[in-house]
């Protein structure tokens, strides 16, 4: 009997999208799986089944989907996290915190806030006076700023401040700290919420944790993990490290299980939207004078592109306001590094076509745009650069990857694509339509680096799908019926 774990050597009776060549585009194929790869696709009732067969019963059949940004052990324990996402001011934050269980070292953690709109600021007095002598905390949903009591300054060994807030380079190392699980609890997360995105369809991710990520994924597979690959990045901390020990982009890991393979340099050049950091051009709305921050100026950016291409290393640059992503463009144009620029929420309309011209792929995550379309209105309102721009990356000629960046948004790839074919997460209009892109374009950018296909010799990685992905009504709720890696099934509905 066909269940979790089994190796499928037959998927019979499914359709592809599109079409498969060999038969009508509604007619149902068969696909053959041997050795982790497709080897032959044929119209139904045509191939023998050499092993285990799965029947298709009619779904549709696409490619395994990837989420190309993703902080994964944060993403694996925000499920442990108060949930702060609807919270509508600063006091209701402070309230609820007040009423948070402890975790079990004595911390509360709460995620997911959006202090851009709140009728009132944070302050560590408000903090204080709800959550007394218990160490708070509070992550900002897009992680540039952590909202702290003074318990927990004191824990943490930082001065306080008076709105009680850590911002960019301070807030990073308290997420670290809040993230440094120890391994046992940490895997057991991450394997947890691998089998929730499998369910989904997930067979891949970039894994942007700010970690030393080799040592976390050899353990992780020597105890079994085999859910989904992996393609990790490394930061400038350990960049010596990396070139040291050999690491290359693309190449497999040493006890990875064939799974995992080191991903890029990843550098945060400037902040975000909702902490009012992000570079631009021009002023924030509410605060004309501010322009945000470049946290890495343009030659030190060269420096970095120089020395991880020279050490055989991709480079993913998380670029959110047109400063910053010009800065990031310019010094690919320099070093003729290779990667990617990720979020790019802000582009000036000269540098859409600059990714295309440098091979540099535009790391995107739609959702975004439908959780922060009243900020960036509101914030954003005298920028004159293309505010998260999808549909004009790709008629530029720009190659798109899809992620979510969770824990910010959800791992969910369908939302995903949801958002970028709508362009609105609730009743209203779609925000900014002419961006909006079709099911095809957003499924394609949700493949392995926007590449991945149906046809033999490629990855057995394949999920059936019960609706039809082309329907843009079916997306946000799409019924998954299966998700395989390697030929071996990782979620059976």
């Amino acid at each position: 009997m066909t269940a979790r774990d089994s190796a499928v050597s037959l998927i019979r009776g499914v359709r592809i999208t599109g079409g498969s060549g060999i038969a009508a585009p509604d007619d149902p194929v068969d696909i053959a799986l041997a050795d982790g790869l497709i080897t032959d696709v044929a119209p139904a009732g045509v191939l023998r089944p050499a092993g285990e067969v799965l029947n298709g019963d009619g779904c549709w059949i696409v490619p395994g989907l990837w989420d190309h940004h993703v902080h994964t052990v944060q993403w694996a324990l925000d499920a442990q996290r108060t949930a702060l996402g609807d919270v509508a001011s600063a006091a209701e934050a402070a309230r609820r915190m007040a009423s948070a269980s402890p975790l079990p070292d004595g911390r509360r953690v709460g995620a997911g806030f959006r202090d851009g709109l709140w009728p009132d600021e944070p302050s560590l007095m408000l903090l204080d006076e709800a959550t007394g002598e218990v160490p708070t905390y509070l992550i900002n949903a897009d992680v540039h700023s952590v909202w702290l009591n003074s318990a927990a300054f004191r824990r943490e060994g930082f001065p306080t401040q008076p709105d009680g807030m850590l911002r960019e380079d301070d807030a990073f190392e308290i997420s670290r700290r809040l993230n440094a699980a120890d391994p046992a609890t940490a895997d057991a997360a991450v394997a947890e919420a691998a089998r929730r995105a499998a369910a989904r369809g997930i067979t891949g991710l970039v894994d942007f944790d700010m970690a030393w990520n080799a040592e976390a994924w050899r353990r992780r597979c020597a105890a079994g993990f085999r859910t989904h690959r992996v393609e990790f990045a490394v930061y400038p901390a350990a960049l010596d490290r990396a070139i040291d020990e050999g690491l290359r982009t693309g190449m497999p890991l040493e006890g990875g299980a064939g799974l995992v393979h080191v991903g890029p340099l990843k550098l945060i050049s400037d902040g975000s939207l909702g902490t009012r950091t992000a570079a631009c051009s021009h002023g924030y709305a509410d605060d004309p004078g501010n322009h945000g921050v470049l946290t890495i100026p343009p030659a030190e950016l060269r420096d970095l592109l120089t020395r991880a291409t020279a050490g055989g290393l991709d480079v993913a640059v998380h670029a959110i306001g047109d400063l910053a992503v010009a800065s990031a463009l310019d010094a690919f144009a320099w070093t003729q590094a290779r990667g990617t620029v990720e979020h790019a929420q802000l582009v000036r309309h000269a540098d859409l076509t600059r990714f295309a011209r440098l091979g540099v792929a535009a790391s995107v995550q739609p959702r975004h745009a439908v959780d922060d379309r009243d900020l960036a209105t509101r914030l954003w309102a005298d920028q004159p650069a293309v505010a998260y721009p999808l549909a004009s990356l790709m008629a530029a000629g720009a190659a798109v990857r899809f992620g979510s960046d969770a824990p910010v948004a959800p791992l969910d790839p369908w939302l995903t694509m949801a958002a970028a074919v709508t362009r609105t997460g609730d009743e209203r209009p779609p925000w900014r339509p002419e961006e909006r892109v079709s099911t095809q374009a957003a499924l394609r950018a949700s493949t392995r680096h926007g590449e991945a296909e149906i046809t033999p010799g490629a990855p057995a990685d394949v999920v059936l799908c019960a609706a039809d992905p082309f329907d843009p009504a079916a997306l946000e709720r799409m019924p998954v019926a299966a998700t395989l890696l390697e030929g071996r099934i990782t979620h059976l509905a």
